[in-house]
């Protein structure tokens, strides 16, 4: 079968572009325009190669490039002809009685948020609360941990096993657990992120319609992966010390609830640290109804006025707490390692289920934050981070009390530790993100956390620890100008 008349513009020869891809783009754009139609023979290589004035090797490459794309049919002892059955991409049918394909929209299960978060480094002064000043992390020490692990790993910790985390991690976080937090656990789970962690711990006990009860002021991700799973949020009423019992116990009765979120250390946003009065309180309704406590302490490390609180799970003989943390505040947020300890059980759903999202962590961090740990960079860099931290904590309380000397009716109460101060402004502040935005700040007014309608929204966090001291001082000069 002799191939049809073809022509085609000149190869443009002054650009860095291969010429078969040139000359395979010539003919692929013929065919969705329908100047080649399918079952067209296309003109032999020898003819191809005068037209266009390229060798044959270049044009059996195009040409082999097509077959694979599905543009091209390869018959033996023929040629080259146009495939019958197009690709749909991009193609257009030509026939009279055939419609143009269009896209297709997707219907999704649910709508899901999309926030595109600016980087730090875009915006002159950065009050977000939990951020770490990455400055200051000892890059040079932890690329020697790197490096020893990358000459000296062995391959089996490069394949698939090992979900619940590389074993030489487990063991120094086990080790990190008991010796700093108190904490005795049997095993660990180590995730991408606490986020990894609510999510999975959301699929693991949430069908759908069925209880989480929060802070109604709370972190925001740990709604979303709730909502995920399908659940209906309950948001409980807080006071001076955290989370009210006397809330919890209303919902408990009224509600079926599986399980309850709490940041009682540092609670998120406002800061306040829960009364171990009140942690037993809460933990005996949550042990009557059965519900279990999600324990999320993001920030442990940072405490100033005394030291920190054992977490509720070192002290949790029904095996209700699920404890998770993550090295985001520690050491950065794109290393992506946080952990998971709770029962037995639980750990092992949660295992199960992480295989079935991920596989396993990246082996490489893992294994070197281990080395790191064991050779007591990471304790040394954890008490220099808490020195640097408590000095900022002491620059933002003593720079507010100036503006409360100078008559800036604003009022705070100095929280015990964590990254952050929670504010109250004494006025409306719904309109003061648009403000902050084009000042070049980066701060959190209190909309940002409330998920329940209020007639007004008056506070603002502030974090202190990611921004040196004289960024700290004028940042707030420039956001109380704002004001």
């Amino acid at each position: 079968m002799a191939g049809i008349m073809f022509s085609g513009k000149p190869l443009d020869r002054s650009i860095q572009q291969p010429k078969y891809i040139q000359l395979a783009s010539q003919i692929r754009e013929a065919i969705q325009a329908g100047r080649l139609k399918p079952g067209d023979a296309l003109p032999s290589a020898r003819q191809l190669g005068l037209l266009f004035e390229v060798n044959r090797h270049t044009v059996m490459t195009a040409m082999q490039n097509l077959v694979a794309e599905g543009w091209l049919l390869s018959i033996v002892r023929k040629g080259y002809q146009v495939n019958t059955q197009l690709p749909i991409v991009d193609s257009v049918k030509t026939s009279q009685n055939s419609a143009v394909i269009g896209p297709v929209i997707p219907q999704f299960a649910y709508a899901v948020e999309h926030i595109d978060n600016m980087p730090p480094t875009k915006f002159r002064y950065n009050f977000a609360g939990g951020l770490p000043d990455v400055a200051h992390f000892p890059f040079d020490e932890f690329r020697r941990s790197m490096n020893r692990v990358c000459r000296e790993v062995s391959a089996a910790s490069l394949h698939y096993q090992s979900v619940a985390g590389e074993g030489a991690l487990r063991t120094q976080l086990k080790h990190y657990l008991r010796t700093a937090r108190g904490l005795t656990c049997d095993d660990i789970l180590v995730c991408n992120g606490s986020q990894e962690a609510l999510f999975l711990i959301g699929q693991a006990f949430i069908e759908a319609g069925q209880g989480v009860a929060m802070e109604a002021l709370g972190y925001p991700p740990a709604r979303k992966a709730f909502q995920a799973a399908g659940a209906q949020i309950y948001d409980l009423t807080q006071d001076q010390h955290g989370l009210c019992a006397d809330s919890l116990a209303r919902c408990l009765s009224k509600n079926k609830v599986k399980l309850l979120y709490l940041t009682p250390l540092h609670q998120y946003p406002t800061t306040v640290t829960m009364p171990v009065s009140r942690r037993m309180e809460i933990y005996r309704l949550c042990v009557e109804h059965g519900v279990f406590i999600i324990e999320d302490d993001y920030d442990h490390e940072f405490h100033y006025s005394c030291p920190p609180l054992q977490p509720m799970a070192a002290n949790d003989p029904a095996q209700i707490v699920i404890y998770l943390a993550t090295f985001s505040k520690i050491m950065f947020a794109g290393a992506r390692m946080g952990y998971v300890t709770a029962s037995d059980a639980v750990l092992k759903h949660l295992s199960a289920l992480k295989q079935i999202v991920n596989h396993k962590n990246e082996a490489l961090m893992q294994l070197a934050i281990a080395d790191w740990m064991a050779a007591g960079h990471f304790e040394r860099h954890l008490r220099r981070m808490t020195k640097l931290y408590r000095q900022r904590y002491d620059v933002m309380d003593t720079s507010l009390q100036h503006f409360q000397k100078q008559g800036l009716d604003i009022d705070y109460l100095k929280p015990q530790g964590g990254m952050a101060y929670w504010v109250d402004l004494k006025r409306d502040v719904s309109n003061l993100p648009k403000k902050l935005f084009q000042a070049g700040i980066n701060a959190h007014p209190e909309q940002n956390f409330c998920h329940s309608p209020r007639a007004r929204y008056t506070h603002i966090r502030l974090g202190f620890a990611g921004q040196a001291e004289h960024d700290i001082e004028n940042g707030l000069n420039a956001l109380f100008d704002l004001l």
